[in-house]
Formats: C-alpha cells, sequence, structure tokens
C-alpha cells in the first residue's frame, strides 16, 4: 500500500476554510498533511501514489444524514456491508442510519452492535441514530443517554412520528441534556392513515388514497412550537412542502434551534412519477407538486433548509413487485444522491460551496461529527467528482441491494471517480 497519496491540480471546495480555488492535497498517514492553494506541491517520495484531478472537483468526504441500512433484522433488503459499499461509491464516507430495524435500535445493545458490525465489514463510517421511544411506539422515552453513550448521535422515531406531544415534548427537553438533536418525522397519522401518494387531483384520477400536504405541516408547527417551549434542538426530516419550508424559515428567523434537511426526489421529482403506479415512485413522505419542488429549491437556496440526505431505503425486488396500495414506501438513493444534488450547481441554485455545506459540512456541524473539511491535521476522508461524467442508472449499476429508484435508466451528469476515507482510495468504475 502506498506510504501517501498526492491530488494534484483539482478545484478544491473547502467552506470549511473559505477554499475554492485549484490546488494540490498531500495525504501522509491517513490525514490531511498539506493543503497547498496556488501553488503545486512536489514530493520525492516515489511510494506516494499520485491522482490527476485537472478539471475534477475535490472536496470532503461527503455525510448523509438520514440511511436505512436495515440491519439488524432485514438484511434481505440491505446490510451494513451493501449499504456502506453503495455509500462509497456515492462518495460518502460517513453514514446515519435510522432506528427502524429489527430489533429497533432503542437500546444500547443494538447501537453497539451497529458500530461494531461496521467497524468489522463497513466500507465508510457508521453514526447510528437511537429511537426516541421504545419500540418506537411513541409512548415511552427510549434509553435515550445509554445509547448516546454508546454512539448514537442523535434520536428519531423516523418512519414513525411521535404521536404524543409529551413525550416530544420531553424528548426535546433531554435533546439540551445530551448536546444532540432530535429528529423529527413529520406526519400526522390521522391525516395519513392509508395513504399512498399526494393528495390532488392525480391521487382522483388514479383512484389512490392522498395524503395532504397539511399532515406534514401540522406536525412541523407542532414541533417547532415544542422546540420554542423547551429551547431543545429539532432538525425536521425529509421536508417535502411549500408550507413547511415556509415554517421552518420563520421559525429560524425567531431564533428557535431547528435545523432541516431534503432529499434529491423532492427537489427533482413530482407526483407525476407516479404515473402508471410506478411503485418506485412510492416514498413518505410522498412526491409533490411542481409548486412544492420550487419551494424546496428555494429553502436550499436561502439556507432554509440545512441538509441534502438520500433516506436511503432500500427494499427487495418482490416488495415493489406488489400492487401499490401495499408496495412499501422508499427509494434506494445512496448512489444517486451525489449526482443529483450536482444538478442544483449545473442550474444556480447553489455554489458549489453551498452544495458541499449541504452534503458535508453541515451535517457534520449538526451531528457533532469529525468530517465535512479538508484541514492539514484531519483524518483524509474526501471524494473527488468528474462533474461531466454521464452515466446511467440501472439495476446492474448500483452496488445497494436496493434497486427500487424512479431514476432507472435516467443519464445523470456528475460523478464521484475517487472516494477516499482515512486515506485509503476507493476509485469508482
Amino acid at each position: 500500500m502506498p506510504e501517501g497519496l498526492l491530488i494534484k491540480g483539482g478545484h478544491i471546495v473547502d467552506p470549511s476554510q473559505g477554499i475554492d480555488s485549484i490546488g494540490d492535497i498531500l495525504i501522509e498517514d491517513a490525514k490531511f498533511s498539506k493543503v497547498a492553494i496556488g501553488t503545486t506541491l512536489r514530493v520525492n517520495n516515489k511510494a506516494i501514489r499520485v491522482i490527476e484531478a485537472n478539471g475534477m472537483y475535490v472536496i470532503p468526504g461527503l455525510i448523509d444524514m438520514h440511511v436505512h441500512l436495515r440491519e439488524p433484522g432485514y438484511e434481505h433488503k440491505e446490510t451494513i456491508q451493501t449499504g456502506t459499499y453503495a455509500a462509497l461509491r456515492g462518495g460518502l464516507t460517513a453514514v446515519c442510519p435510522m432506528p427502524n430495524t429489527n430489533p429497533i435500535n432503542d437500546n444500547a445493545t443494538v447501537t453497539s452492535f451497529m458500530i461494531r458490525k461496521a467497524y468489522q465489514e463497513g466500507y465508510c463510517k457508521v453514526y447510528p441514530i437511537g429511537a426516541i421511544t421504545k419500540g418506537q411506539k411513541g409512548t415511552e422515552l427510549a434509553e435515550m443517554a445509554l445509547m448516546h453513550e454508546a454512539g448514537a448521535v442523535a434520536f428519531s422515531d423516523d418512519g414513525r412520528p411521535v404521536m404524543n406531544s409529551l413525550v416530544m415534548r420531553r424528548a426535546l427537553e433531554y435533546s439540551k441534556i445530551l448536546n444532540v438533536p432530535i429528529i423529527s418525522h413529520a406526519e400526522d397519522l390521522n391525516l395519513t392513515e392509508g395513504g399512498v401518494m399526494n393528495e390532488g387531483i392525480l391521487s382522483y384520477a388514479f383512484g389512490l388514497r392522498g395524503i395532504p400536504k397539511a399532515a406534514e405541516e401540522v406536525m412541523v408547527a407542532r414541533d417547532i412550537a415544542l422546540a420554542r417551549l423547551t429551547n431543545g434542538r429539532l432538525h425536521i426530516a425529509h421536508v417535502s412542502t411549500r408550507c413547511a419550508v415556509e415554517l421552518i424559515r420563520r421559525a429560524k428567523a425567531e431564533g428557535i434551534k431547528v435545523t432541516a434537511e431534503t432529499c434529491p426526489h423532492y427537489f427533482t421529482l413530482t407526483e407525476e412519477a407516479v404515473t402508471g403506479y410506478n411503485t418506485n415512485a412510492k416514498v413518505n413522505p410522498p412526491l409533490r407538486t411542481a409548486d412544492d419542488v420550487a419551494a424546496i429549491k428555494e429553502g436550499l437556496k436561502d439556507g432554509t433548509i440545512d441538509v441534502i440526505a438520500s433516506d436511503h431505503a432500500p427494499h427487495h425486488r418482490d416488495e415493489k413487485l406488489l400492487d401499490f396500495d401495499n408496495a412499501p414506501f422508499g427509494i434506494s438513493g445512496i448512489e444517486t444522491l451525489l449526482s443529483l444534488s450536482l444538478s442544483l450547481v449545473s442550474v444556480g441554485i447553489l455554489t458549489m460551496s453551498g452544495l458541499v455545506e449541504k452534503l458535508s459540512l453541515n451535517p457534520a456541524k449538526i451531528l457533532a461529527l469529525s468530517g465535512g473539511t479538508l484541514k492539514e491535521g484531519c483524518q483524509a476522508d474526501m471524494v473527488v467528482i468528474d462533474p461531466n461524467k454521464p452515466f446511467t442508472i440501472t439495476e446492474e449499476s448500483l452496488a445497494s441491494k436496493g434497486k427500487n429508484t424512479p431514476f432507472l435508466g435516467r443519464v445523470l451528469t456528475g460523478k464521484a471517480v475517487y472516494t477516499i476515507f482515512k486515506g485509503k482510495v476507493y476509485e469508482v468504475v
């Protein structure tokens, strides 16, 4: 194995240091040894591997703060090994799996298992997110302090909301003690029961029960009110509607401790992707309207939405072959996160530096993780991107067990070509 690595002539983008320029990066002993902007690094050590990065972006490794790795319990959908391998291919060096496994990650034993499994078999760093409530039943707080001690970096009942407002209040109070965010799956189950797509003209035309936007918005409003009451740390997951964006924007202006994320499918697709009863486009919250897509882009541009996450939700092929009502929600998105997000740069919604903030720096800040930077002395986690490289999304091209993506057959532009984790190079082919 080479003693070091030299990345030459790449366009280095690191908002943590205000860097957005051509330069070289030297990696030694799995750490960033030297970042040279505007000058050329020369090394005499022949054991150092050189990667020519002319015309490519060189950025910190991506951090996906919302994935489902399915293990333990649903290994037929995904495993920690396959999910982290797919992540590495997508330019990710850290992922945060949600707790809706089997058994649910609502105790320190499961948290420790996931971390140990990732250490043994994983290809990138895994930071588990623990459940807010026992069994994700929404009635009794889980062992948050013990899970945090074991390595949980945040808490969420993702996949289900915490319907009991008092329980959510207590969770937000605990968030202050542990200094971690509570991640809200904003959904009023009384409004969404039986719903499978966005409520509107199309749902009526397709004869499918709809999920109204208000189901997300009333819970966003409630959780913001509770964050105001408790001064706790709130993070809103997978934002999908215009009103939800506006509620978060107002809360931030008021000084409430709230951050938010969205996913590529919410700024790339509309409810029309469901046409033909395409179960690969069935996701929760559902794909919305063109107006909502525009609002998500506005929220990303003005900083209302802090993070872009994949909400990677792999399923077995047979499950998605069920009729639309019975097929599970979820899109396999860990390998398309980067490329779909790069489209925001090409159309001027975000600068490249702004995109790196959404995909790397902000997740690291919100969850207090190492990473999100190319600072000298830090662990060498980074990705080299060819912004002009086209590729076609096919089932064969996806390393994840989950092939359930509405982007199958689509040609995307921009791809990770080298992902470096702990100084080790993985070449994406």
